[in-house]
């Protein structure tokens, strides 16, 4: 995937200019290290087969990626917030999303570094 794919570019170059660049660094490590939190709720609610605690944790995860603009991952969350399939397939989601994520964060790493 591209970082047009990955990323709201237009929301992060906005965030470089109005909050400037070691800001918007300092909001993506912020996020990587939310991140590890998120995925391990929300594979805990798979551990656990609960449905509220799925939702409520991929609800979370849907909302900082939004801001944070990693389009890819925030539609996958989307996708599967309200899912009610198999616990067997929501565990291929989160496997996915976990991949999703990894790959957002290196775009957005990447396209930060490349600015100014």
């Amino acid at each position: 995937m591209n970082n047009i794919n990955q990323l709201d570019t237009d929301l992060l170059a906005g965030y470089v200019d109005n909050l400037g660049k070691d800001i918007v660094q300092q909001m993506l490590d912020l996020y990587i290290q939310q991140s590890v939190v998120y995925l391990r709720d929300i594979k805990e609610a798979i551990t656990e087969c609960s449905q509220p605690l799925w939702q409520e944790h991929c609800h979370k995860m849907k909302g900082a990626t939004g801001s944070v603009g990693l389009t890819s991952v925030h539609a996958k969350l989307v996708a599967i917030e309200k899912s009610n399939d198999t616990w067997d397939v929501k565990e291929d989601y989160y496997n996915e999303l976990s991949e999703f994520n990894n790959a957002a964060i290196s775009s957005f790493t990447a396209w930060l570094s490349e600015q100014n």
